[in-house]
C-alpha cells in the first residue's frame, strides 16, 4: 500500500500560516527568531510560535520549526534554551543541518521529531540510514537526486525513515544551498539566511586597461545571468514523485507572501488529492497547472529529478508575472456582497479571478466598491483599506482576489 504523501508549505509570518493551512496545508515549516535559515521573513518569536503550533494542531496539522542555519560556536549557548522553548510550543518537528545540532536536539527536545534538511546533502541511501540511527525520522534529500536514486534510497531504507523533497520554488545554484557567494562579496551569509541572491544580479567582464568599458560574457539586451537557476515545478509529475516513494512534498518560499503560499499549496493539495482519487485514470487538470502561472516565478524546470540540469535563466534575473493579488475576502456579509482588504489597485467594473479556501477558482465581476466611510469609490487604490465590495457572484470567505495583468 502506498502512503499519501504529506503537503508541506512554508510560512514567514502568520498571514502565510493562516493561508497554508486554510489552503490545504498537511503541515507547515517556519522558523523561530533564532537559528532559521530565513532572515528576510517576519519570523515567529515566542508567543506567536505557541500560536502557530496551537492554530496547526486544532486543524489536525502540523508544524516543523527549522533550526537549520551552520552555527558557530559563540551562538551554541543559547541553543539548548531554543530547542526546550520550541518543545515547550508544541511543535511536531525540528529541521536540522548539523550534526552537532542533532546531538542537541535529542537531549534538550527529546518530544520533537527530528528532520535533517536538504542543507546536509543527502544523496545516498547509506547517509539516510546513518541518520536515522543517530536519531532522525525523515531527511530532506539534496535537490540533486534524481527521481531514481530516490526509489533506490527508500528500497533501502527503513520504512519508518520518512522521505522528504521539494516540489516547487527557488532553487540555489549551489550543491544544497551551501553557497558562499554572498559571503564573499557582501559579508552576508547565506548559511546564516542572509543570502543576498547574488546569484541573480547581472555580470560583465571588465578589462583593467580598457577603463569604463565592461563586456557581457554573453551579449544580450538585458545583461549576463551566470548563475541564475530556473524554479522548480513538478506540479506535472504527481504520479513519479509518489512512485518513487516521497513522504512530503515541500513547497519552497519561506519568504514569499501569503498569496504564493495560498496558490501553490492548492495546486499541489487538488493535484495530490485526485491523483489518489482516479489512480490510474489520473490526469492533471489543466486549471491546476495554469494556477501556477498566476505567481511571480522564473522559468520552470523539473530540475535533477529526470537526470538532467535544471538550466540556467540566462536572460534575465527577474519574474515572470501575469496577475497581481489585488485584495483577500475578509467575510462574505450577504449573497454577493463581501468585506474586502485591498492589496494592489483595481477599479470598479473590473474582472476579478477569484481562489476560495480549498476550491477551485472562478471569475467575477466587480460591481460596486464602498470604502469605510459608506461612500461609492471607482477605485481600491490604498494599502490594506477595507471596502465592501458588490460582485456578480459570492465570494466565499477567504478568498483571494487576482487581476490579470494588461
Amino acid at each position: 500500500m502506498i502512503n499519501k504523501p504529506e503537503i508541506l508549505s512554508p510560512a514567514g509570518d502568520m498571514e502565510c500560516l493562516r493561508s497554508a493551512l486554510d489552503f490545504g496545508a498537511d503541515a507547515v515549516f517556519l522558523a523561530g527568531k533564532m537559528f532559521g535559515m530565513r532572515s528576510s521573513p517576519k519570523n515567529f518569536d515566542s508567543g506567536d510560535l505557541k500560536k502557530a503550533c496551537d492554530l496547526a494542531h486544532s486543524m489536525g496539522k502540523k508544524i516543523h520549526v527549522t533550526c537549520n542555519i551552520l552555527p558557530k560556536n559563540s551562538e551554541l549557548d543559547a541553543l539548548p534554551g531554543f530547542l526546550e522553548y520550541v518543545q515547550d510550543c508544541g511543535a511536531d518537528a525540528l529541521i536540522i543541518a548539523d550534526m552537532g545540532v542533532l546531538e542537541a536536539a535529542k537531549r534538550y527536545a527529546p518530544k520533537v521529531a527530528r528532520h535533517i534538511s536538504t542543507q546536509a546533502g543527502v544523496t545516498n541511501y547509506a547517509a539516510a540510514n546513518a541518520l536515522y540511527n543517530l536519531g532522525a525520522s525523515r531527511v530532506v534529500l539534496a535537490r540533486e537526486v534524481p527521481l531514481s536514486e530516490i526509489a533506490e534510497i527508500r528500497a533501502k531504507t527503513p520504512k519508518e525513515l520518512e522521505l522528504e523533497c521539494f516540489v516547487h520554488g527557488a532553487m540555489c545554484v549551489s550543491f544544497s544551498g551551501r553557497c558562499l557567494i554572498s559571503s564573499y562579496l557582501t559579508g552576508r551569509d547565506a548559511n546564516h539566511g542572509d543570502c543576498a541572491q547574488p546569484c541573480r544580479w547581472k555580470y560583465h567582464l571588465y578589462e583593467e586597461n580598457r577603463e569604463g568599458q565592461f563586456f557581457p560574457v554573453e551579449e544580450t539586451d538585458g545583461g549576463t545571468f551566470l548563475y541564475n537557476s530556473r524554479d522548480m515545478c513538478m506540479i506535472e509529475h504527481i504520479p513519479e514523485l509518489v512512485r518513487a516513494g516521497v513522504s512530503s512534498f515541500k513547497i519552497e518560499g519561506r519568504a514569499k507572501s501569503a498569496y504564493y503560499v495560498a496558490v501553490t499549496t492548492n495546486a499541489y493539495r487538488h493535484a495530490l488529492d485526485d491523483y489518489f482519487a482516479e489512480g490510474e485514470n489520473y490526469t492533471l487538470k489543466p486549471w491546476i497547472k495554469e494556477e501556477l502561472e498566476k505567481i511571480s516565478h522564473r522559468e520552470y524546470s523539473t530540475g535533477f529529478y529526470f537526470g538532467e540540469e535544471p538550466g540556467q535563466t540566462t536572460d534575465n534575473g527577474g519574474y515572470i508575472r501575469h496577475y497581481d493579488a489585488v485584495a483577500v475576502c475578509e467575510k462574505s456579509v450577504d449573497g454577493t456582497t463581501s468585506v474586502i482588504s485591498q492589496r494592489n489597485k483595481f477599479y470598479t467594473g473590473d474582472t476579478l479571478d477569484v481562489l476560495p479556501p480549498g476550491g477551485v477558482p472562478f471569475n467575477v465581476k466587480c460591481v460596486s466598491l464602498t470604502n469605510a466611510d459608506g461612500e461609492s469609490v471607482e477605485s481600491a487604490p490604498h494599502p490594506t483599506e477595507t471596502l465592501t465590495m458588490k460582485s456578480d457572484l459570492p465570494v466565499p470567505a477567504g478568498s483571494v482576489l487576482r487581476k490579470k495583468r494588461d
